[in-house]
């Protein structure tokens, strides 16, 4: 390696290094005020926090790295141009090319690296993450109940609509299913309202019910008292119940019960998972458009026969197609299509549903789609960032953290958005999960080629000559005709 390759490389890496290590930083404090309410209250030690950001901060990097090569890139070749360095190169013949090939291959590496990364590091971190913050949700029943949904308490199943107040210790709409021994559902609970308090004496919660009813079923001995007396209902103004805490505090959390979400797979599991989903997807929408038409008797038919059926239709015969059937028989008519509306009403019904159903599992789909070229776009996108950093900075030759880092925030934040967009349109089918997870990469690759282009041949961001020099001409024209129209009434007087 020759002195000035690695003097460039030197000072790249240098600058590189330290924009990383301040960028993450900065999204780690981040990371900390967004969990801050799944830590606060459960007395977690610090090293526990500490393990849960390590663990967390991977997902970080295809966010971090990408900015930190583009603000590195535009501030070295910045300073190389605003200190007449380049020109010193040029000078001894080293074009813009030559400067930056040993970066080329360092980050062509770079790119290879983030491929296993992305691979390997980051799935195995999102399984450490996901699991230790479910299991910290584990240690405050308060903050493990999520509204809308039931949550299992240990003794109890609950479903609140809303929670409020101080650490969310008031519910709203409660609906409780009591566990029992026999593991029926004997007992249910609702009330308008509910408080979450610490019991003074031992390992307990109380829980508070306000305004409510307590059913239960009663299992009795006969079968013919079932009928006489199928439950009990009791109404009440206030009523405690005791949670036991024992269970919560003794939760280990280095179990890992969740292994299989897409986030967590590398390309091989990832490709596996995508042809199951696939094979599943496509049996069930044939077997569900098959017991469809042996359900409601439809039949699909050639063009031909339809046209056939059509014009020898009723339609054309008379101009009531209804006026065939006779008075006495026009009740049945009415009977026939009240019964044959309500029928395609569930049949719409069920469409509708099975619509839906389809959609979330092709959803899944393309998530796992965007995922796996998610690994290899990484490294795409960091290489033409640096492309696109070497090139600008040669172009404003200007350093330090003024412009660069506006311009080097305001390409990333297009490169960035420009991504998401796409992949939400996969998510959804708008786009193919390729061409959402792609379309930023090739946007700033083509831009990454037409700088390097301009920057080489010592070109300004854009040639505006061909737009300013017509402009130029023509008000020329103008002030030309226009002087020449004054001479012209000042000798005709």
């Amino acid at each position: 390696m020759k002195i000035l390759d690695r003097y460039i490389l030197f000072s790249y890496i240098q600058r590189l290094l330290s924009v990383f290590m301040i960028l993450m930083l900065i999204f780690i404090i981040q990371t900390i005020w967004l969990f801050i309410d799944d830590f606060a209250g459960k007395g977690i030690d610090f090293g526990t926090i500490m393990k849960f950001l390590l663990y967390y901060s991977p997902k970080l990097v295809p966010l971090v790295l990408p900015l930190s090569v583009l603000l590195a890139s535009i501030m070295t070749y910045g300073t190389f141009a605003e200190n007449y360095e380049f020109a010193a190169m040029k000078s001894t013949g080293i074009s813009l090319q030559r400067a930056m090939l040993g970066l080329v291959v360092f980050h062509f590496f770079l790119g290879i690296g983030s491929f296993y990364f992305s691979n390997y590091i980051i799935p195995f971190a999102e399984v450490k993450s996901f699991n230790l913050r479910r299991n910290l949700a584990k240690l405050k029943p308060a903050l493990a109940i999520t509204e809308g949904i039931f949550n299992d308490l240990g003794q109890m199943n609950i479903k609140v609509d809303d929670k409020f107040g101080n650490e969310d210790r008031f519910l709203k709409n409660v609906l409780i299913h009591e566990k029992i021994p026999s593991q029926r559902n004997n007992i249910v609970i609702k009330a308008i309202s509910g408080e979450l308090k610490t019991a003074k004496i031992g390992d307990q919660l109380q829980l508070l019910l306000f305004d409510g009813n307590r059913y239960e079923e009663i299992d009795p001995e006969k079968q013919e008292d079932k009928k006489r007396i199928p439950h009990t209902r009791v109404n009440f103004e206030r009523y405690v119940m005791n949670i036991d805490l024992s269970q919560f505090n003794n939760v280990d959390l280095s179990k890992e019960d969740y292994k299989s979400t897409f986030r967590m797979q590398k390309v091989t599991e990832l490709e596996e998972s995508i042809d199951s989903l696939e094979i599943k997807y496509i049996n069930q929408r044939k077997s569900f458009a098959n017991n469809f038409v042996k359900t409601n008797g439809i039949e699909v038919l050639d063009y031909e026969v339809r046209d056939s059926i059509f014009s020898d239709s009723i339609l054309k015969k008379y101009n009531n197609p209804l006026s065939y059937i006779s008075p006495d028989k026009l009740f049945k008519h009415k009977q026939a299509v009240y019964s044959t509306s309500i029928r395609i009403k569930g049949v719409l019904q069920s469409i509708a549903g099975k619509k839906k159903n389809f959609f979330i599992q092709q959803k899944l789909i393309n998530l796992h789609k965007s995922s796996f070229h998610d690994k290899y776009t990484m490294g795409f996108g960091v290489f033409f960032l640096f492309l696109i950093g070497a090139a600008l900075g040669a172009i404003i030759r200007k350093g330090g953290l003024g412009l660069p880092v506006v311009l080097a925030i305001l390409i990333f934040l297009s490169y960035h958005y420009i991504g998401l967009f796409g992949k939400n349109a996969a998510e959804d089918s708008s786009i193919s999960p390729f061409a959402g997870s792609w379309i930023s990469v090739l946007i700033v690759g083509m831009f990454a080629l037409y700088l390097t282009k301009q920057a080489s041949s010592d070109r300004g961001l854009a040639n505006l000559d061909r737009i300013q020099v017509p402009l130029i001409r023509f008000i020329e024209k103008i002030k030309n005709i226009k002087s020449f129209k004054e001479l012209y009434s000042h000798v005709k007087r």
